[in-house]
Protein backbone atom coordinates (compact mmCIF):
# COMPACT_ATOMS: atom_id res chain seq x y z
CA UNK A 1 0.00 0.00 0.00
CA UNK A 2 1.51 3.46 -0.96
CA UNK A 3 0.89 6.33 1.96
CA UNK A 4 1.22 9.78 1.54
CA UNK A 5 1.34 11.47 5.11
CA UNK A 6 0.59 14.89 5.80
CA UNK A 7 1.09 16.53 8.91
CA UNK A 8 3.20 19.09 10.52
CA UNK A 9 3.54 19.38 14.69
CA UNK A 10 5.40 17.12 16.90
CA UNK A 11 1.57 15.82 17.28
CA UNK A 12 2.03 13.87 14.06
CA UNK A 13 5.32 12.58 14.62
CA UNK A 14 4.45 9.32 16.17
CA UNK A 15 2.15 8.36 13.49
CA UNK A 16 4.56 8.92 10.43
CA UNK A 17 6.95 6.79 12.58
CA UNK A 18 4.43 3.98 13.06
CA UNK A 19 3.85 3.80 9.46
CA UNK A 20 7.36 3.06 9.08
CA UNK A 21 7.72 0.77 11.21
CA UNK A 22 4.63 -1.19 10.41
CA UNK A 23 5.95 -1.84 7.30
CA UNK A 24 3.85 0.12 5.07
CA UNK A 25 5.42 2.22 2.01
CA UNK A 26 5.13 5.97 2.62
CA UNK A 27 6.29 7.40 -0.68
CA UNK A 28 5.66 11.23 0.36
CA UNK A 29 5.55 13.40 3.21
CA UNK A 30 3.73 17.10 3.14
CA UNK A 31 3.85 19.41 5.89
CA UNK A 32 3.25 23.12 6.35
CA UNK A 33 6.45 25.46 4.66
CA UNK A 34 9.37 26.00 7.21
CA UNK A 35 9.07 29.09 9.48
CA UNK A 36 11.12 31.80 11.07
CA UNK A 37 11.31 31.51 14.60
CA UNK A 38 13.12 33.17 17.74
CA UNK A 39 14.44 36.42 17.92
CA UNK A 40 16.69 35.86 15.26
CA UNK A 41 13.80 34.29 13.15
CA UNK A 42 15.91 31.46 11.64
CA UNK A 43 13.95 29.09 9.54
CA UNK A 44 12.65 26.39 11.18
CA UNK A 45 11.58 22.96 9.70
CA UNK A 46 8.24 21.18 11.09
CA UNK A 47 8.67 18.52 13.33
CA UNK A 48 6.99 16.30 10.92
CA UNK A 49 9.45 17.33 8.30
CA UNK A 50 12.86 16.51 10.05
CA UNK A 51 10.95 13.24 11.21
CA UNK A 52 10.60 12.82 7.52
CA UNK A 53 13.94 13.46 6.05
CA UNK A 54 15.82 11.03 8.97
CA UNK A 55 14.06 8.65 7.64
CA UNK A 56 15.04 9.61 3.93
CA UNK A 57 11.06 9.83 2.58
CA UNK A 58 11.06 13.05 -0.03
CA UNK A 59 9.18 16.06 1.90
CA UNK A 60 6.98 18.69 0.06
CA UNK A 61 5.87 21.76 1.32
CA UNK A 62 3.32 23.89 -0.17
CA UNK A 63 1.98 26.85 0.75
CA UNK A 64 -1.22 25.97 -0.54
CA UNK A 65 -1.77 22.12 -1.36
CA UNK A 66 -5.21 22.16 -3.25
CA UNK A 67 -3.20 25.49 -5.35
CA UNK A 68 0.25 24.62 -5.62
CA UNK A 69 0.79 20.40 -4.28
CA UNK A 70 -2.17 19.20 -6.47
CA UNK A 71 0.32 17.10 -9.03
CA UNK A 72 2.66 16.37 -6.58
CA UNK A 73 0.54 14.73 -4.92
CA UNK A 74 -0.93 13.31 -8.01
CA UNK A 75 2.14 11.91 -9.29
CA UNK A 76 2.76 10.30 -6.12
CA UNK A 77 -0.34 7.89 -6.72
CA UNK A 78 -0.90 7.15 -3.46
CA UNK A 79 -3.69 4.06 -2.12
CA UNK A 80 -4.22 6.03 1.22
CA UNK A 81 -3.40 9.58 2.27
CA UNK A 82 -3.29 9.80 6.35
CA UNK A 83 -3.29 13.21 7.78
CA UNK A 84 -2.58 14.49 11.33
CA UNK A 85 -2.61 18.06 12.17
CA UNK A 86 -1.36 18.83 9.29
CA UNK A 87 -2.95 22.47 9.52
CA UNK A 88 -4.32 22.77 5.88
CA UNK A 89 -7.89 22.19 4.24
CA UNK A 90 -7.82 19.68 1.61
CA UNK A 91 -10.19 20.15 -1.47
CA UNK A 92 -12.53 17.72 -3.24
CA UNK A 93 -9.31 17.61 -5.58
CA UNK A 94 -7.29 16.90 -3.20
CA UNK A 95 -9.62 13.84 -1.48
CA UNK A 96 -10.16 11.95 -4.82
CA UNK A 97 -6.58 11.11 -5.67
CA UNK A 98 -6.15 8.35 -2.91
CA UNK A 99 -7.95 5.35 -4.22
CA UNK A 100 -9.17 4.58 -0.79
CA UNK A 101 -9.49 7.64 0.43
CA UNK A 102 -7.95 9.87 3.28
CA UNK A 103 -7.85 8.99 7.17
CA UNK A 104 -7.56 11.68 9.78
CA UNK A 105 -6.03 11.09 13.27
CA UNK A 106 -8.15 13.59 15.11
CA UNK A 107 -7.53 14.25 19.20
CA UNK A 108 -10.73 14.13 20.30
CA UNK A 109 -13.88 11.90 20.50
CA UNK A 110 -15.68 13.35 17.45
CA UNK A 111 -18.15 14.66 17.01
CA UNK A 112 -16.89 16.55 19.84
CA UNK A 113 -14.29 18.89 19.81
CA UNK A 114 -14.22 19.53 15.81
CA UNK A 115 -11.32 22.10 14.85
CA UNK A 116 -7.94 23.23 15.30
CA UNK A 117 -7.29 22.99 19.08
CA UNK A 118 -9.32 20.12 20.53
CA UNK A 119 -6.70 19.06 23.12
CA UNK A 120 -6.74 22.57 24.55
CA UNK A 121 -10.30 23.05 24.38
CA UNK A 122 -11.16 20.03 26.41
CA UNK A 123 -8.74 20.92 29.05
CA UNK A 124 -10.21 24.49 28.88
CA UNK A 125 -13.74 23.27 29.42
CA UNK A 126 -12.93 21.17 32.15
CA UNK A 127 -13.41 18.02 30.27
CA UNK A 128 -12.12 14.75 32.46
CA UNK A 129 -11.82 12.91 29.80
CA UNK A 130 -10.79 13.20 25.80
CA UNK A 131 -9.48 10.36 23.46
CA UNK A 132 -8.31 9.88 19.68
CA UNK A 133 -10.49 9.44 16.27
CA UNK A 134 -9.47 8.34 13.41
CA UNK A 135 -12.14 9.39 10.58
CA UNK A 136 -12.58 9.30 6.81
CA UNK A 137 -11.63 13.04 5.88
CA UNK A 138 -14.65 14.97 4.01
CA UNK A 139 -14.99 18.67 2.30
CA UNK A 140 -16.04 19.68 5.89
CA UNK A 141 -13.60 20.34 9.07
CA UNK A 142 -13.54 17.14 11.23
CA UNK A 143 -17.03 15.99 9.48
CA UNK A 144 -16.20 12.72 7.71
CA UNK A 145 -17.16 9.25 9.18
CA UNK A 146 -16.25 7.74 12.01
CA UNK A 147 -14.04 4.93 11.87
CA UNK A 148 -12.41 3.72 15.52
CA UNK A 149 -12.06 5.48 18.79
CA UNK A 150 -9.87 5.60 21.92
CA UNK A 151 -11.29 7.01 24.90
CA UNK A 152 -8.48 8.42 27.79
CA UNK A 153 -8.65 9.97 31.30
CA UNK A 154 -7.14 13.72 31.56
CA UNK A 155 -4.71 13.47 34.57
CA UNK A 156 -5.03 15.61 37.28
CA UNK A 157 -2.83 19.30 36.46
CA UNK A 158 -2.03 17.90 32.80
CA UNK A 159 -1.55 20.33 30.68
CA UNK A 160 -1.93 20.62 26.93
CA UNK A 161 1.81 19.86 25.95
CA UNK A 162 1.50 16.35 27.89
CA UNK A 163 -1.78 15.24 26.91
CA UNK A 164 -0.91 16.04 23.24
CA UNK A 165 2.72 14.23 23.66
CA UNK A 166 0.05 11.17 25.29
CA UNK A 167 -2.85 11.75 22.92
CA UNK A 168 -0.13 11.74 20.11
CA UNK A 169 1.43 7.87 21.24
CA UNK A 170 -2.22 6.69 21.33
CA UNK A 171 -3.65 8.26 17.79
CA UNK A 172 -0.50 6.14 16.92
CA UNK A 173 -1.63 3.23 17.71
CA UNK A 174 -5.13 4.00 16.70
CA UNK A 175 -4.20 4.85 13.09
CA UNK A 176 -1.83 1.28 13.02
CA UNK A 177 -5.09 -0.78 13.80
CA UNK A 178 -7.58 1.25 11.62
CA UNK A 179 -4.98 0.80 8.26
CA UNK A 180 -5.05 -2.49 9.12
CA UNK A 181 -8.32 -2.99 9.11
CA UNK A 182 -9.06 -0.80 5.62
CA UNK A 183 -6.45 -3.02 3.83
CA UNK A 184 -8.69 -6.16 5.10
CA UNK A 185 -12.10 -4.52 4.04
CA UNK A 186 -13.17 -4.97 7.17
CA UNK A 187 -12.72 -1.28 8.95
CA UNK A 188 -16.05 -0.14 10.60
CA UNK A 189 -17.50 3.17 9.73
CA UNK A 190 -19.93 5.56 11.19
CA UNK A 191 -22.18 8.64 10.79
CA UNK A 192 -21.75 11.13 12.77
CA UNK A 193 -23.89 12.34 15.09
CA UNK A 194 -24.58 16.01 14.33
CA UNK A 195 -26.69 16.53 17.13
CA UNK A 196 -23.89 16.18 19.33
CA UNK A 197 -21.66 18.09 17.32
CA UNK A 198 -19.43 20.87 19.08
CA UNK A 199 -16.92 23.05 17.42
CA UNK A 200 -14.31 25.47 18.37
CA UNK A 201 -11.99 27.93 17.27
CA UNK A 202 -8.53 28.68 16.47
CA UNK A 203 -6.55 29.56 20.02
CA UNK A 204 -5.36 33.39 19.85
CA UNK A 205 -3.54 35.55 21.78
CA UNK A 206 -6.06 37.28 23.75
CA UNK A 207 -7.32 34.44 25.10
CA UNK A 208 -4.20 34.36 27.43
CA UNK A 209 -5.44 37.63 29.34
CA UNK A 210 -7.24 35.78 33.25
CA UNK A 211 -10.32 37.46 33.78
CA UNK A 212 -10.33 37.39 37.38
CA UNK A 213 -14.33 36.81 37.86
CA UNK A 214 -14.09 33.40 36.36
CA UNK A 215 -14.11 30.69 39.09
CA UNK A 216 -10.57 29.44 40.14
CA UNK A 217 -11.26 26.47 38.47
CA UNK A 218 -12.12 27.91 35.32
CA UNK A 219 -9.28 29.89 35.28
CA UNK A 220 -6.69 26.62 36.43
CA UNK A 221 -8.18 25.00 33.44
CA UNK A 222 -7.27 27.86 30.97
CA UNK A 223 -4.09 27.81 32.28
CA UNK A 224 -3.45 24.13 31.82
CA UNK A 225 -5.31 24.46 28.20
CA UNK A 226 -3.34 27.18 26.76
CA UNK A 227 0.38 25.57 27.86
CA UNK A 228 3.02 26.66 26.46
CA UNK A 229 0.77 28.55 23.83
CA UNK A 230 -0.95 31.73 23.83
CA UNK A 231 -0.33 30.55 27.72
CA UNK A 232 -2.00 32.73 30.50
CA UNK A 233 -1.18 36.13 31.75
CA UNK A 234 -2.11 38.87 34.11
CA UNK A 235 -1.70 42.50 34.40
CA UNK A 236 -0.32 43.65 37.49
CA UNK A 237 0.18 47.39 38.13
CA UNK A 238 0.73 47.44 34.39
CA UNK A 239 3.49 44.98 34.07
CA UNK A 240 2.73 41.62 32.23
CA UNK A 241 3.27 38.50 34.22
CA UNK A 242 2.69 35.08 32.78
CA UNK A 243 1.17 32.45 34.60
CA UNK A 244 2.79 28.91 34.13
CA UNK A 245 1.20 26.98 36.31
CA UNK A 246 -1.02 27.38 39.05
CA UNK A 247 -3.82 25.64 41.35
CA UNK A 248 -6.95 26.53 43.10
CA UNK A 249 -6.53 28.07 47.14
CA UNK A 250 -8.96 29.42 49.69
CA UNK A 251 -10.26 32.93 48.41
CA UNK A 252 -11.51 35.66 51.35
CA UNK A 253 -14.66 36.77 49.49
CA UNK A 254 -12.63 40.15 48.41
CA UNK A 255 -13.12 41.62 44.82
CA UNK A 256 -12.10 39.31 41.59
CA UNK A 257 -8.20 40.48 40.93
CA UNK A 258 -7.56 41.09 45.04
CA UNK A 259 -3.90 40.17 46.03
CA UNK A 260 -4.12 38.45 48.80
CA UNK A 261 -0.53 36.96 49.54
CA UNK A 262 2.77 38.39 47.70
CA UNK A 263 5.50 37.09 49.55
CA UNK A 264 8.01 34.31 49.75
CA UNK A 265 6.45 32.30 52.66
CA UNK A 266 3.14 32.37 51.12
CA UNK A 267 3.46 32.98 47.49
CA UNK A 268 1.36 34.89 45.12
CA UNK A 269 -2.15 34.11 45.74
CA UNK A 270 -5.37 36.18 44.10
CA UNK A 271 -8.67 36.12 44.47
CA UNK A 272 -11.07 34.39 41.50
CA UNK A 273 -14.81 34.34 41.13
CA UNK A 274 -15.12 32.35 43.79
CA UNK A 275 -12.37 30.67 45.62
CA UNK A 276 -8.74 32.06 44.57
CA UNK A 277 -5.72 31.12 42.78
CA UNK A 278 -2.23 30.43 43.93
CA UNK A 279 0.44 30.84 41.43
CA UNK A 280 2.97 28.31 41.24
CA UNK A 281 5.05 29.09 38.63
CA UNK A 282 5.34 32.45 37.08
CA UNK A 283 7.59 34.46 34.30
CA UNK A 284 7.84 38.16 34.78
CA UNK A 285 8.60 40.49 30.93
CA UNK A 286 12.11 39.95 29.97
CA UNK A 287 12.55 37.61 33.00
CA UNK A 288 12.72 33.84 33.42
CA UNK A 289 10.01 31.15 33.94
CA UNK A 290 10.77 30.33 37.85
CA UNK A 291 9.01 29.54 41.05
CA UNK A 292 6.79 32.01 42.31
CA UNK A 293 7.73 31.93 45.97
CA UNK A 294 11.90 32.53 44.40
CA UNK A 295 10.34 35.34 42.14
CA UNK A 296 8.73 37.17 44.75
CA UNK A 297 11.95 37.04 47.40
CA UNK A 298 13.48 39.00 45.08
CA UNK A 299 10.50 40.88 43.78
CA UNK A 300 8.93 42.48 46.66
CA UNK A 301 5.21 43.45 45.26
CA UNK A 302 3.31 46.48 46.41
CA UNK A 303 0.61 46.61 44.30
CA UNK A 304 -2.52 45.06 45.67
CA UNK A 305 -4.57 44.19 42.49
CA UNK A 306 -4.59 42.68 39.29
CA UNK A 307 -5.44 45.19 36.47
CA UNK A 308 -9.45 44.23 35.61
CA UNK A 309 -10.33 42.79 32.22
CA UNK A 310 -12.95 45.48 31.12
CA UNK A 311 -17.07 44.98 30.29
Amino acid sequence: MRIVFLGTPEFGVPSLKALKQAGYEVVGVFTQPDKPKGRGKKMQMSPVKECALEMGIPVYQPVKIRVDGVENLRALKPDLCVTAAFGQILSQEILDIPRIGTVNVHSSLLPKYRGSAPINWALIQGETKTGVTTMMTDKGVDTGDILLKREADILPGENAEELTERLSQIGAELLIETVKLLEKGECPREKQKEEEMSYFPMLNKEMGLVDWRMTADQICCRVRGLYPWPGTYTVIGGEVLKIWKAEKAAGQGKAPGTILSADAKNGLVIQAGDDALQVIELQAQGGKRMNAKDYLRGHPMSVKCCDLVEE
